[in-house]
């Protein structure tokens, strides 16, 4: 499904430890002199939290490389960061808020000349569209099971034979996984991510097209029901199951808490007792009112016609109804 080899397959309980087993693993056995790291402003907080974590110890120097207003790495900031000094470079292929995709390949040319380890976190990528790691020439990628439908609670971190000499365990025990994931194997999950990854690898194409399809739909004709609302990201380059819909003058909580039995999601968080915005939607630009009008849509395998017209309409409902509390019609 990736395009990696089955020697270079790493089971671990989620997409998340494999990030961190990638981050903090290479980190423990950088060769002498490289010392820095680079990650792009739209990563999943298991990327950015790990890195930030580790930077805060004094573990490494650490480079936030910057996105632009499209939701897609600077490739031109991400060229220019880079030096001999670099360990590793992590850039997730898709962001999970917005369904941009980073373009792995240019990604891919402008790291190797370094010699830095490339790790990308593939969890929304994977399965939806075509990746051939090893002839991109990405050293490391993260993937979960239910994203693809398959089990939650496994995952994977596959790697070359470069990369994966270079690592260090986060567990230790007896072993397992050549020394670099100690403990007793799940094996009903790595067999349901299995069949899940030949599923995902034989119906991709068709899938995603028919997909694709639903959520064009969805957002035009929202955008035809009701006035002022703007897709978020570059769609030109955009996941088919994604899409991140910003609604002038409606609190995006206020929205998906009305939208029963619709289910959506805000890129809002709690922190300290205090909701805070998208930390990605500020890095492209928009601002804090902005970024808290915004409502992530994705659509899967089981998304039927149906749903998209049960969507449409809760969703119109939710926003008016939010939007006329407000004061704004």
């Amino acid at each position: 499904m990736v395009g990696g080899s089955p020697n270079g397959v790493v089971f671990t309980a989620s997409a998340t430890e494999a990030n961190n087993l990638a981050l903090r693993g290479a980190l423990e056995g950088a060769p002498a002199g490289r010392d820095r790291m680079l990650v792009s402003a739209a990563e999943h907080a298991s990327v950015s939290r790990t890195a930030k974590w580790l930077a805060e110890r004094g573990l490494v120097r650490l480079n936030i490389v910057p996105i632009t207003e499209g939701g897609f790495i600077d490739l031109a900031a991400l060229e220019s960061s880079l030096g001999p000094d670099v360990l590793l470079v992590s850039v997730i292929a898709a962001n999970a808020e917005t369904g941009v995709m980073n373009p792995l390949s240019e990604i891919s040319e402008i790291v190797r000349e370094t010699g830095a380890l490339l790790h990308s976190d593939v969890t929304q990528f994977v399965g939806r569209m075509p990746l051939e790691m090893e002839e991109l020439g990405i050293d490391l990628i993260s993937l979960s099971g239910h994203k693809i439908c398959g089990p939650g609670g496994v995952g994977a971190l596959v790697g070359s034979r470069r990369a994966l000499r270079q690592l260090r365990p986060q567990i230790h025990g007896g072993g397992h996984e050549r020394g670099l994931r100690s403990g007793s194997l799940n094996v009903a999950g790595i067999v349901g991510l299995g069949v899940a990854a030949d599923l995902a690898r034989q119906e991709r194409v068709p899938e995603s097209r028919r997909v694709g399809r639903l959520c064009d739909r969805f957002t035009q004709a929202l955008k035809a029901r009701l006035p002022y609302v703007s897709e978020i990201g570059d769609v030109n380059c955009r996941l088919p199951n994604t899409a991140n819909l910003r609604f002038h003058g409606a609190d995006a909580d206020a929205v998906v808490a009305n939208m029963d039995p619709v289910a959506a999601s805000t890129g809002s968080a709690c922190s300290s007792g205090s909701i805070e915005p998208s930390d990605v939607l500020l890095a492209m630009g928009l601002s804090r009112e902005a970024a808290f009008e915004c409502v992530r849509f994705s659509f899967g395998r089981f998304t039927t016609e149906q749903d998209i017209e049960v969507a449409l309409d809760r969703t119109a409902e939710a926003v008016t109804r939010v939007r006329s509390l407000s004061g704004l019609d």
